[in-house]
C-alpha cells in the first residue's frame, strides 16, 4: 500500500461520498487509488467549479466536502471555492499534488508553495510529507472542517510522498458532543427579554448548521418575538409565519430597518458578523445585544454583546424559554410592518411588463417550487433581489454566496444540489456574467445525469456594478458586454434551452423545464431599472411608530 492508497482507506473512513476534481500528473497515485474505491469521483471542467461542488455538498450535509487538484494552475484554479466554503462556514476538504520533495529547494516547474498560499483562506492546512502521518492529518482535517465554525482545510501531497511504501490505519472518528450554556448566563438572558419592551430576533446561518430551526420558531412563537433572518439564514422559520420579517442584510434601508431602529433587545441566534456586518444595522454600538450561539461572538466596535449564551442553540432557547415567566403581547408596530412587507412583496405577483421586472421573476419562482425544493443563487444584481424577495419555508432551500460572494457558483452548486437531494428539484439562478464563469459544468451535469435548471437573469451586462456605479457616480462604465445565444449553446451541450419572450411564458416556461430529465437553461431579459428605483425607494422609507 502507498501514501495515495492509505489516503483514500482514509477518506472513506471519513464517509466521504465524492470526490470532485480534475485530473493532473501530480495527483495520478490518488486517481488510480480510487479507481477500487467506494468514493465516486467527479471529474469536472474546471477546478474553481470542484471546490464550489465541494462547498455546497459540505453547506447542505454538513459534512466536508472533498476536492482534488494537481499542482500550480490547478491548485490556482482551486481557491476561489476553497475561500468561499471558508467565509461561507461550509466544511471542505481540499487536496492538492504537489512536486516532489526532491524539486522544493530549487526553482521547478509548476511549483508553488501551496500550504503557505492555502493558509490565509483555510482554517488549517498541511503537507504530508511523512506517510505514516496520513491518518492522523486526515482525521485532523476532517475534524477541524467540521467543528463550529465549519471551513475549509487543505492537504498538499507531493507526488514522491504518495509513491511511497505507508503503514497505517484510518483513525477513529470520534463523535463530538454537544456543549451547553451556563446556567448564569441562561438566567442573564431571560432577566434581558423579560426587560425588553421591542425586542428583535436576528437569525444566521449557524442556526441552520445547528438544526436549530424547530426551535427558534417555537421560541419566537410562544414570547411573541419578531424574527428577521440574514440572506444565509433563510427559513429557520417560516416566511409565512406571522413574526417573520423576513431577509436583512441588503446595504440600503428597508422594512427590518424599522423593526431595528424601535428595538431595545437584538437576540442574535447563530448569527455570524460575515453574514452582514453589524456596522450597518447598529452602527454606534448602542442597541443591546444578546448573542446566543455555540461559539464566543467575534470583536467589532458595533458588536459587543451585553450576554453571551454559549452552546448548543437548540437547549439554549429551550432552556430560556422555560424560565421566561410571561408572554408578551405582539405590538402594533410589527403586525402593520408585515403587512407592509406583504404588501410590498405582492404588488408584482401580476406585474406583466416586458424585459421581466426581477421582482416578478423571483415572485414567480416561489410560485413553482415546492417548499423543500433547492434555490442556488449566483452573484450579482439577481442576488440582491433573491435574498430581498425569494423567501423559504424551509431551511437549506436558497443556498447564497454571502460571506465570500464569489460569482460562478450557482452552476457547480445546483449540481452538488441535486446529486445531494436527487429528488428535489433544483434551480440555478445566475445573472448572464455569472453563467459564463462555469458554464462548462453543464457538461458535467449531463453527463452525470444530474437534470436541474439554470435561470439566467440576461441584462448584457455586469448590473449590480452598474447599480454601485449610478449611485455613486451617476454614470455606469466598462460593465457591459455581447452574449451567445444561450438556447443555442445548450443544445450544443444535449441541454434543452428556452428563450422567455414575454413574461406571461415565463410560468409556463419554468414548469415546462422542471419537467426535463436533462439540464435545462432559460434565457430570461430582466429590467434593471428597478435596481435604481429601489434605492430611491428606500431612501423615501418612512418607518410607521
Amino acid at each position: 500500500m502507498n501514501t495515495a492508497e492509505l489516503l483514500v482507506r482514509c477518506l472513506e473512513n471519513e464517509g466521504v461520498e465524492y470526490i470532485f476534481g480534475v485530473p493532473g500528473e501530480e495527483n495520478l497515485q490518488v486517481l488510480q487509488a480510487l479507481k477500487t474505491s467506494s468514493i465516486q469521483f467527479i471529474t469536472t471542467r474546471h477546478e474553481q467549479g470542484a471546490a464550489f461542488m465541494a462547498d455546497v455538498y459540505g453547506r447542505l450535509t454538513g459534512k466536508a466536502g472533498v476536492c482534488l487538484s494537481t499542482l500550480g494552475p490547478g491548485a490556482t484554479n482551486l481557491i476561489t471555492g476553497v475561500a468561499d466554503a471558508n467565509l461561507d462556514r461550509a466544511p471542505l476538504v481540499a487536496i492538492t499534488g504537489q512536486v516532489g520533495t526532491d524539486r522544493m529547494h530549487i526553482e521547478s516547474h509548476q511549483y508553488l508553495d501551496l500550504v503557505s498560499m492555502f493558509a490565509p483562506v483555510t482554517k488549517w492546512n498541511t503537507q504530508i510529507v511523512r506517510p505514516s502521518n496520513t491518518p492522523e492529518i486526515v482525521r485532523k482535517a476532517f475534524k477541524l472542517a467540521q467543528s463550529e465554525k465549519p471551513g475549509a482545510v487543505h492537504i498538499d501531497l507531493p507526488e514522491n510522498i504518495a509513491d511511497m511504501d505507508a503503514v497505517g490505519q484510518p483513525l477513529h472518528r470520534d463523535s463530538q458532543e454537544k456543549t451547553y450554556a451556563s446556567l448564569q448566563s441562561i438566567q442573564q438572558a431571560v432577566v434581558a427579554i423579560s426587560q425588553a419592551t421591542n425586542p428583535v430576533i436576528l437569525v444566521g446561518n449557524g442556526a441552520i448548521r445547528a438544526r436549530a430551526s424547530e426551535s427558534v420558531t417555537e421560541f419566537a412563537t410562544r414570547l411573541n418575538i419578531p424574527v428577521a433572518n440574514t440572506f444565509m439564514g433563510k427559513g429557520v422559520i417560516p416566511y409565512t409565519h406571522p413574526l417573520a420579517l423576513w431577509t436583512f442584510g441588503l446595504q440600503q434601508r428597508d422594512y427590518i430597518s424599522c423593526a431595528l431602529e424601535r428595538a431595545d433587545l437584538v437576540i442574535a441566534v447563530g448569527y455570524d458578523l460575515v453574514e452582514y456586518s453589524p456596522k450597518r444595522w447598529n452602527p454606534d454600538g448602542n442597541l443591546p445585544i444578546l448573542h446566543i450561539n455555540a461559539t464566543q461572538a467575534e470583536i467589532d466596535s458595533s458588536y459587543i454583546p451585553r450576554i453571551e449564551v454559549l452552546g448548543d442553540i437548540s437547549d439554549s432557547l429551550n432552556e430560556i424559554l422555560k424560565r421566561v415567566s410571561h408572554q408578551r403581547r405582539l405590538d402594533s408596530g410589527t403586525a402593520k410592518l408585515r403587512q407592509e412587507i406583504e404588501e410590498d412583496y405582492a404588488q408584482y405577483s401580476d406585474d406583466y411588463g416586458f424585459p421581466v421586472k426581477p421582482q416578478k421573476l423571483i415572485y414567480d419562482l416561489r410560485q413553482v417550487l415546492r417548499a423543500d425544493d433547492i434555490l442556488i443563487s449566483d452573484v450579482g444584481a439577481h442576488k440582491m433581489w433573491i435574498a430581498r424577495n425569494y423567501h423559504c419555508q424551509r431551511p437549506n432551500t436558497c443556498i447564497i454566496s454571502n460571506g465570500f460572494a464569489a460569482m460562478g457558483i450557482a452552476i457547480p452548486g445546483a449540481l452538488a444540489a441535486k446529486l445531494v437531494n436527487p429528488s428535489r428539484q433544483v434551480i440555478a439562478a445566475t445573472g448572464d456574467g455569472g453563467f459564463m464563469m462555469n458554464c462548462q459544468e453543464l457538461e458535467t451535469a449531463r453527463r452525470l445525469g444530474a437534470a436541474f435548471v439554470t435561470l439566467i437573469f440576461n441584462d448584457g451586462g455586469y448590473g449590480l456594478i452598474e447599480w454601485k456605479q449610478m449611485n455613486h457616480y451617476g454614470e455606469s462604465a466598462f460593465v457591459h458586454f455581447t452574449n451567445p445565444d444561450f438556447v443555442k449553446l445548450a443544445g450544443s451541450m444535449g441541454l434543452k434551452g428556452y428563450r422567455v419572450e414575454s413574461t406571461e411564458d415565463l410560468l409556463p416556461t419554468l414548469k415546462e423545464a422542471l419537467e426535463q430529465n436533462v439540464p435545462t437553461v432559460i434565457d430570461c431579459p430582466v429590467d434593471y431599472r428597478e435596481n435604481l428605483l429601489f434605492t430611491q425607494k428606500t431612501e423615501d422609507l418612512a418607518c410607521l411608530t
